[in-house]
């Protein structure tokens, strides 16, 4: 990979993950007027029509034909449809330290999977690097207050949501040569589109006004808006991309990125409480990131 295309494929991921930090807080004010299964349907429902209108216009293809489809299909249940269901109900389910915790893991666990199945052994110092941005993420989890109950039904599926994290990079991984960053993309909002809308069709026992009204809120649209363009097409479609051509160590390095943002956009334009301590669990993450792809040759 020439440095060209690893610049693209850097700030692909870099802007990707950007979009996923600045999604908390979207979802945090669009929570504030609906439902999770409500807002899931509606994000993915938008970002599916948004792509279909794209291959309508006949500015992107979908082809199928003699390709691998179901590992297409089980890429898009685990991301985001097994991942979504179980990162949400484990953070419901738990408190807010063993619930970071193990979403910071999923780097670790990434790495180690890629290193058995797809044999991309990362060097001891892309490890090194890796450990220190889990650390930093650790240790912004432990600056909360911990509030919540650890129930064991939280702490399976946040363990399934770690595992689906890992699953999907991992396929995305050995499929990227077969199928185009928008395939993966479209595969992956129309699954996600199609489960989340009849979740949150049981959810509110079929009341339509329930599922529409949210929509008439001029915050809840710009928010839901957000999160379906940019933050699942615009930065799955990127995220697609820069898997093509990045190890799993030094994609799932990245995930962490989005930590350090999302608290960041916190204490600036929410105004959260913030410290210096926190400042430099951020630089962890970012110097980890930064280590990891500078610490070995693996591409």
């Amino acid at each position: 990979m020439n440095s060209k295309t690893n610049y693209k494929v850097i700030l692909a991921t870099v802007i990707a993950h950007t979009f996923w930090g600045f999604s908390f807080m979207a979802s945090r004010m669009a929570l504030n007027i609906t439902n999770m299964f409500v807002l899931l349907s509606h994000r993915f429902l938008i970002a599916f029509i948004a792509m279909s209108l794209v291959v309508a216009l006949g500015k992107a293809k979908v082809s199928l034909k003699g390709k691998r489809v179901h590992l297409l299909i089980a890429l898009s249940v685990l991301q985001p449809v097994v991942y979504f269901l179980g990162e949400q109900y484990g953070i419901q389910h738990s408190n807010t330290i063993f619930s970071g915790v193990m979403i910071a893991l999923i780097p670790i666990v990434s790495t180690l999977a890629a290193a058995v199945f797809l044999k991309e052994k990362p060097t001891l110092l892309q490890f090194a690097f890796c450990a220190l941005s889990v650390a930093g993420v650790i240790g912004i989890g432990l600056m909360s207050n911990g509030s919540g109950v650890l129930e064991f039904g939280g702490v399976i599926s946040l363990i399934i949501a770690v595992c689906a994290a890992a699953g999907y990079l991992l396929i995305s991984r050995n499929v990227s040569a077969e199928f185009s960053a928008f395939e993966r993309t479209y595969s992956m909002m129309a699954i996600a589109a199609i489960v989340f809308t009849i979740c949150a069709f049981i959810y509110i026992k079929g009341d339509i006004s329930e599922y529409v009204s949210p929509m008439t809120n001029s915050n809840y649209l710009i928010s839901v808006l957000f999160l379906s363009l940019l933050c699942s097409v615009a930065s799955f479609g990127l995220n697609g991309y820069s898997i093509a051509h990045l190890t799993v160590t030094k994609q799932a390095a990245f995930a962490n990125l989005t930590t350090a943002v999302s608290v960041f956009a916190g204490a600036f334009l929410l105004h959260e409480p913030f410290s210096l301590i926190g400042i430099i669990f951020c630089i962890m993450i970012i110097v980890g990131i930064y280590g990891v792809q500078k610490g070995g040759t693996n591409d």
